[in-house]
Order: C-alpha cells, then structure tokens, then sequence
C-alpha cells in the first residue's frame, strides 16, 4: 500500500484538519521520524509521520481527530521545541488528496546489493576505481569539451548517440575510446560472475554530468542501438537508481526522450513492478540480461536520498561513465516483447 498523499497547505480553506504540514522538520535536519512521532503523539493517537516532499526537512503529521491536530499546531507553530532539538516548527493544515486506484507509492525500500533486488543480470561492484583513480578520471573529462544538453552535460567517445533517430552512426565512429578509461576497460574484463566477461568488447562511451537534483526519467536503453553488455561507474556523487518492469507492450517510445532512451511516464501504466538500489560514488553497475532489456531504470530528481533510515546529501555534481557496445545487426535479445525494433 502506498503511502497516503497530502496536498501543500497553500489554498487550503478549511478551518482545520486533522493533518499538518510542519516545515524545518525532519531527517534533513537530524530529526528522526520516531522522534517527531514521540513527541506530537503527546496531543493525540496519530496515524503516522510521512515525508512532504523530497527535501527532508518538511513532514506531515496526521492524527485521528482534528482536534488532537489543532492543540499540536497551536503548542509548536513558531515556537522552539526543546524535545524536537530547540527547532522553531512552521505549521499549517493539510489535507489528503484524492488518490486514483493504482496510485503509484512514492516510496520504496533501497537496497545496498544488487543481490537483494532479485533482477537477473544486475551486478553491483563497490570501490571499483580508488579515490586517486576518481580524482584522475574526473580531471581527463574537464579537461576536454562538454556538451551542454537541458539539464546536464555529455561527452561522446567511440560513436556519438544521435538524439534526432535515437541511434547511433555506425558509419561515423569519432575514433577509439580516450587513453584514460584504460584502467577502467581492463578491470571489466575481469569482471566476476560473468564467463566471457574477458571477450566483451566496449566501443561506446557516454560521460553525463548531472547537476544536485537532477535524474533521469524512467527509460531503457535502446535496443537497436547497443548490445547487451552496458557498465556504469558512479563518480562524485552518490544516487538512488530505481528499476521499473512494467507489463509487455505496455510503453511506447517517445521521441522527443534524450539521447540512448526510451522513455515511460508513469501515467502510462501505474502497473509495474519496482526495486531501488542506492549507487555509491567509485561503484560501478553492470546491466544485462533481463536487467538491462526488461526492465527501466530510473534516477528520481532529488537533492536527498533516504537510504536505510539514514539521509544522504546528493554532491554538487555527480558523474557517471557508461560503456556500451555498438549494435551492428539486428537485436536477437530473449525480450523481444520489450525491443523496439519490433515496433
């Protein structure tokens, strides 16, 4: 069951609700949810603590009654709270919104290992590259051209994706991947828990910046345009990587999505399945198999992740290199329900 939905307390006309918005409140700022449940459960039987939004620092209290609700906002609002860390609470009413059947939960559990996420082909390396190694890769790639795109910054090696036909130029191969991801190249041919990870070769390569906030919607790499081997070092920052597997046929892709993705809205189909993992700066992450053709991968825009009850700062900039191989024929996946050259 998801979790329940509350509107912002902006344009709310009802003398009172038995729901409370309370900002500078919350695990952004130190305060658990147990404690703030401890403490405004004085004034009532409540029935629950749940996030506002993303940030961290803003939460809504909901009680049984809305009188338990309208004593809690009269005894904190803009008073300090000794019990809540001497915080001044700024609180108004809330109030539930209408929640169509299916609604998708804003919420869910992020596992450390891709173990725990039974997808078949996903694999999780931690510590792939040292501190030294990051701080070597990061300076190569500032040192060169970025591509500016709508909210974030590329570089292309190997083969350039083209955003128009959502493809790549096999025609027009910009050269052999840089000096610099030798190390990097290497490592992966020694990847464990593959057999011919040693015969897997990668002529793609796409560095992304992403500012703090900044995701990617919901999509999986195009078929048609990369084999079934794709590798991705996080460095600089960490993130949440969410999977989606939606039911056969149910998506279609958009083209006006950016460049290597087909992408899904949820408003499309609330039927899906989700597992999230949280991606570590020096890790990197192997899709392939089914988890790299059946099901989206996603990172949600935000500036916190909230990962085993503990809150974790996205950095100024986080950036990942992902490594592919270049489809020449055909895709002969086992998904073809999922391949868009089906279509």
């Amino acid at each position: 069951m998801g979790l329940p939905r509350f509107g912002r307390p902006k344009g709310f006309e009802g003398d009172s609700s038995p729901n409370l918005y309370v900002a500078n409140c919350g695990p952004a700022v130190g305060l658990s949810y147990d404690s703030i449940a401890s403490v405004f459960s004085a004034f009532g039987e409540l029935k629950g603590v749940f996030a506002a939004d993303d940030s961290g620092a803003r939460v809504i209290v909901s009680y049984r009654d809305e009188s338990s609700a309208t004593a809690a906002l009269e005894a904190f609002d803009g008073h300090p709270c000794p019990d809540l860390g001497g915080r001044s609470l700024h609180i108004r009413y809330s109030v539930i919104q209408p929640t169509s059947q299916g609604q998708v939960n804003d919420s869910v559990p992020v596992s450390l290992m891709a173990s725990e996420l039974n997808i078949p082909g996903l694999y999780l390396l931690q510590d792939f590259v040292s501190i030294k190694e990051e701080e070597e890769l990061l300076a190569a790639v500032d040192a060169r051209p970025w591509k500016s795109l709508s909210k974030r910054r590329v570089q292309h090696y190997g083969y350039e994706f083209c955003y128009e036909t959502r493809n790549v130029n096999t025609r027009r191969k910009l050269g052999e991947l840089p000096s610099f991801v030798s190390l990097i190249l290497e490592r992966i041919s020694s990847f464990p828990n593959l057999d011919d990870s040693a015969n897997i070769v990668l002529d793609q390569l796409t560095v992304n910046e992403y500012p703090t906030g900044v995701g990617l919607s919901p999509h999986v790499d195009t078929h048609s345009a990369f084999e079934g081997f794709i590798f991705s070092l996080s460095l600089a920052g960490p993130c949440i990587m969410e999977f989606r597997q939606y039911a056969e046929c149910a998506w279609l892709p958009n083209h006006t999505s950016s460049p290597s993705m087909k992408m899904q809205s949820p408003e499309d189909d609330k039927s899906f399945l989700r597992r999230a993992i949280y991606l570590p700066p020096r890790s990197m992450l192997l899709l392939s198999g089914e988890a790299r053709y059946a099901w989206h991968h996603y990172i949600p825009h935000h500036k916190i992740d909230l990962v085993k009850d503990s809150v974790i700062r996205r950095g100024s900039r986080r950036v990942s290199f992902t490594f592919r191989k270049v489809r020449t024929g055909p895709c002969q996946c086992e998904f073809p329900q999922y391949c868009d050259s089906q279509r």
